[in-house]
């Protein structure tokens, strides 16, 4: 029986999913600093991106996903730091947020000039909020952490981050937090 070379791709499909993941990101932040999520299409963001809906189909289930996906990956290096600090007294935790909010100040304030900044809370409350093994008081207290630093960090947003991390930490120990 006569073998016929096939043809395949020099990518292999993890790496084609990263190409397209990245082109798609790249191509939705971009039309993003141009119009309101709701103005984007997705034929536009496509043709944009320079790959096919399918693509887009096969990663994301609507547009605010792609933000979402982006913003779990901005945060990891947040998180790491977070986890490092693990015990460390909360306005120091709210000292490690707004420095990673600053050195991302471009991608944070995009968020909240598009009205996307509500996005951030679930994974605010995913890093340091209740745990299903917590117990009662536990969860409470990191419920009540968790959305007190949510609550500063969309304060923070509204008012244009003007105040500096440092500044953020003592406004915070002020409060006796």
């Amino acid at each position: 029986m006569k073998q016929i070379e096939r043809s395949v791709s020099p990518m292999s499909n993890e790496k084609r999913n990263t190409y397209v993941i990245e082109h798609l990101t790249n191509a939705f932040l971009q039309l993003l600093e141009e119009k309101p999520i709701n103005e984007i299409s997705i034929s536009e963001l496509v043709d944009k991106a320079g790959v096919g809906r399918a693509s887009f189909y096969r990663n994301y289930h609507c547009k605010e996903d792609i933000v979402k996906r982006y913003l779990y990956e901005k945060t990891q290096e947040w998180k790491a730091e977070w986890d490092k600090n693990s015990g460390a007294a909360l306005s120091r935790q709210i000292y490690i947020m707004i420095a990673h909010f600053e050195n991302n100040r471009s991608f944070y304030k995009l968020l909240e000039n598009r009205g996307l900044s509500y996005l951030l809370k679930d994974v605010i409350i995913s890093v340091c909020g209740p745990k299903p093994e917590y117990d009662k008081i536990s969860a409470y207290a990191a419920a009540f952490s968790a959305y007190v630093l949510y609550g500063w960090i969309d304060t923070w947003f509204q008012r244009g981050m003007q105040e500096s991390a440092e500044e953020m930490e003592e406004m915070f120990k002020a409060q006796g937090l």
